[in-house]
């Protein structure tokens, strides 16, 4: 793709004790609709987890952290969301929960390349 196409990303958060509302990023979800794009990547720091919860589940945050990745590649990994397409997806990876992963409010941008947009914010509000 050689011009700027339109991006939303939504930051995943992870709230480990839902009723103090403390969290911290952990993740970055990016979908480009004209590319037909939706990837996640995901960095959990063990270290704010243990800060925030002493008693936190690491390895239960981890997978969940996975399952968003797995949702986003699509096919059996996918579960329910495996014959939707990358907006289905991540529309319903957006979606408020009251889980230990939630993603945070969407916003926009334009990209040339959506791939090197998720590593982008990964490393830039993530990590």
């Amino acid at each position: 793709m050689s011009e700027r196409q339109v991006f939303e990303y939504a930051l995943l958060r992870v709230v480990p004790r839902v009723e103090r509302g403390e969290c911290f990023n952990a993740g970055v979800v990016v979908y480009c609709r004209a590319a037909s794009f939706v990837a996640a990547r995901t960095y959990l720091s063990e270290e704010k987890l243990r800060a925030l919860d002493p008693q936190a589940d690491v390895a239960g945050v981890r997978a969940a952290l996975h399952a968003v990745e797995a949702v986003c590649r699509g096919g059996e990994d996918a579960g329910q969301a495996a014959g939707d397409d990358a907006g289905r997806r991540f529309r319903w990876l957006i979606a408020p929960r009251s889980t230990v992963v939630q993603p945070g409010p969407v916003h926009t941008g334009l990209t040339t390349d959506p791939e090197a947009e998720v590593e982008r914010l990964l490393e830039l509000l993530v990590r």
